[in-house]
């Protein structure tokens, strides 16, 4: 008897410590990772995964639907529906895919697609309704505009605009036009299309009822900085872009009333004199803590994460970490919704690592877990962008 009274009090503090740990409601659940390659012999399309949100376990890449470098992607904001920009049929197209399975093994099914017709684009986005969606064009230099069906199917390409000239400060680089990302304001009235060649983000008004946009201004970065990638601030006050030539981010005022931007600080994103301009080096993708706190900025072939404070007054940055991603070219890099974690892309190295973040200083750590996925280029969750 004394022995079966040992075991049960053994068997309850047990029970009891394990609460203790993982107390009610804390139970691990799983964010989906989608995964947009670029065109390579390893890549066969669109990839998933699922992170723990406690971070113990990031699960091995698969294959969810076949395209030819489907670069970048972008989710519907309240359809379970994916966009991506790619190769099907060896013609350069935006599609629709149904989201459908389970989680765990979650399947695209393609719903339609509409050509571009001016190349292959660099980036994809919607606007907050979901009813317009836009693609960069970094080789035709332009931007276009697609109406989307209720259900999240893609109607039709209400508009295809040029970007003309080109700022021939960098040779090469600069000659014509070259729109590289697409995303809308805060209030959603305005498009902004950062263009590496002009060194200009161009701006325009938006219409998403009708699918139509009309040219509205532009802000300027340094001449020669390549803006590449832009991102607001949670107060939508301020607008950090990043400028892939200079390896710098630029800070904006951003007026949303009359839909201005005025540049207020360049930092570098790494240090002029590591610069070794022999060796390609680039910026790739900069991120918002959505605490306001921190931005973070990929740097290619220099293969660093840049981390930076956030002056809460003036919205200028400051140096707080540069780390090593623990991969080859970070072409692209994601904070999860809730921040805590951060999953780094590296393109030629063909994997996806894990970084947990501290929210009180902003740094990054490895988390010694990378998986294998072939060239990796766009890392997208379920909720944010």
């Amino acid at each position: 008897m004394r022995l079966v009274h040992a075991v049960r009090l053994t068997c309850f503090f047990l029970i009891l410590n394990i609460m203790t740990v993982f107390p009610k409601g804390t139970e691990a659940q799983s964010i989906n990772v989608w995964i947009g390659t670029s065109k390579s012999a390893l890549s066969r399309g669109i990839y998933h995964c699922q992170l723990n949100t406690n971070g113990s376990k990031l699960s091995e890449p698969t294959l969810v639907a076949e395209m030819e470098g489907p670069g970048f992607l972008a989710k519907h904001p309240t359809k379970s529906v994916l966009y991506a920009v790619g190769g099907l049929n060896n013609v350069q197209v935006v599609a629709a895919f149904a989201i459908e399975g389970s989680p765990e093994k979650p399947v695209l099914r393609l719903l339609n697609s509409v050509p571009i017709d001016d190349g292959g684009a660099a980036h994809v986005s919607l606007d907050k309704t979901g009813k317009t969606l836009f693609t960069a064009q970094y080789g035709g230099g332009s931007v276009a505009v697609f109406s989307v069906q209720p259900d999240g199917m893609l109607r039709e390409r209400t508009q295809l605009i040029d970007h003309q000239g080109g700022a021939k400060v960098v040779a090469d680089r600069q000659d014509a036009s070259h729109a590289h990302w697409t995303g809308v304001s805060p209030d959603n009235r305005f498009v902004f299309v950062p263009d590496l060649g002009l060194d200009q983000v161009v701006i325009y008004k938006l219409d998403a009822a009708l699918g139509k946009i009309e040219a509205h201004g532009s802000g300027s970065t340094p001449p020669g900085s390549g803006p590449r990638h832009m991102k607001f601030h949670p107060n939508g006050r301020w607008i950090y872009v990043l400028n892939e030539l200079s390896l710098t981010v630029t800070v904006f005022e951003y007026d949303a009333k009359l839909g201005t931007m005025t540049p207020r600080q360049t930092i570098e994103t790494v240090p002029t004199a590591e610069l070794d301009r022999e060796k390609a080096k680039s910026c790739s993708e900069i991120r918002v803590h959505p605490n306001g706190k921190f931005v973070y900025a990929a740097n290619r072939g220099h293969d660093t994460i840049t981390v930076f404070a956030v002056d809460q007054a003036k919205g200028e940055l400051k140096l707080v970490q540069r780390e090593n991603p623990r991969c080859a070219t970070p072409r692209n890099f994601n904070l999860t919704p809730d921040a805590k974690w951060l999953l780094a892309a590296g393109q030629l190295s063909n994997t996806l690592g894990l970084f947990s973040v501290d929210s009180e200083t902003g740094r990054i750590t490895f988390q010694q877990q990378s998986v294998f996925v072939p060239s990796p280029i766009c890392v997208l969750f379920d909720q944010g962008g």
